[in-house]
């Protein structure tokens, strides 16, 4: 069997335009059959797609949208009579780096107990904003055996079918979700020492990061709900810092400014040890005096998110997507 009938590439995107044009362009020379979902657009994304030969899966406008859903919908596309062993997911708002895909395919062909690959996502326009650069250094993550990856992953079709795919509910993290479950079916997830994504935020404003962060939010309080204790130490550190802490500040007001201090000094001390962990990872001093700002703020729209998952889930409503872009 061919390399190009080993894989088949699964696109997802939402008004991604020029940026969904350079992801199918990247694609181009890598021989290799692409579905693309679109969610919605009311760009030209869905014309692009058809120009390049991608078959294209549109969701129902009835139902939320979500990446789970979209990613679900990609692999129920493929051709079952001819389904590929591995299936490529990629988000419509990242190139694929050449020879990724042969890499990716190697590694699951020559190693049959694991489920997926990843390997190292980067930002197109790291400089752009200090959003983009907090961004890229998210991507940076070891290579190895790993518990979870983002939503650039290459997966075994046999292991994606098993347990059932994406689980379409999910609004946010539904890649941890999912490979929460690969794990648990005795999948073994691996993160190459490879480029495989350059990604393009486009995040230029205090508006578009807060949104962001409210969806990691969002996903810290789901998955963790479903799969406790997954998130645990990102749900109380949120708690810590953008619940307690206030609530013993503003007592501290009525009752001891000492209390008003701990809090001050205990705000002081993680900001420190934020800006000590950036700087080994050889972020610049400026650049990390900025994403240490935001990293400690980001605690309180975490917040917001984590408060309205558990607003949605105890009237029944539906979870629908958090958009930042």
């Amino acid at each position: 069997m061919s390399e190009a009938q080993n894989v088949a590439v699964v696109v997802i995107g939402r008004n991604e335009g020029a940026r969904l044009e350079a992801c199918l362009a990247s694609l181009k020379d890598q021989n290799v059959p692409i579905v693309y979902v679109d969610s919605g657009s009311d760009d030209d994304s869905v014309a692009l797609a058809k120009k390049v030969g991608a078959q294209v899966v549109e969701l129902d406008l009835a139902e939320p949208f979500t990446a789970a859903r979209a990613r679900n919908a990609g692999f129920n596309a493929i051709d079952l009579q001819h389904m590929p062993q591995f299936v490529q997911f990629i988000d419509g708002d990242c190139i694929v780096v050449d020879n990724w895909i042969k890499t990716a395919s190697d590694a699951l062909s020559q190693n049959p107990s694991w489920g997926l690959v990843t390997g190292w996502r980067s930002e197109i326009f790291p400089n752009q904003s200090v959003y983009n650069a907090l961004c890229d250094f998210e991507w940076h993550r070891p290579s190895g055996e790993i518990v979870a990856c983002g939503g650039d992953m290459m997966v075994r079709a046999v292991a994606f079918a098993e347990i059932g795919g994406f689980d379409a509910k999910v609004i946010a993290a539904e890649d941890d979700e999912f490979c929460v479950r690969l794990k648990k079916a005795n999948w073994r997830l691996y993160r190459l020492p490879e480029q495989m994504t350059r990604h393009d935020a486009a995040m230029t404003s205090f508006r578009q990061w807060w949104q962001r962060a409210v969806r990691s939010g969002h996903g810290f309080a789901q998955v963790g709900y479903m799969h406790p204790p997954y998130f645990l130490t990102e749900r109380r550190r949120v708690m810590v810092f953008a619940a307690v802490l206030p609530v013993l500040a503003l007592l501290g007001v009525f009752w001891s400014w000492w209390i008003v201090a701990f809090a001050i000094a205990a705000y002081a001390a993680s900001y420190i040890r934020t800006v000590r962990g950036l700087l080994r990872a050889n972020i610049r001093f400026g650049q990390a005096l900025r994403q240490s700002n935001l990293l400690s703020l980001s605690k309180f729209p975490n917040l917001q998110g984590i408060i309205t998952f558990h607003w949605r889930r105890l009237r029944g409503r539906k979870m629908k997507i958090i958009e930042y872009k």
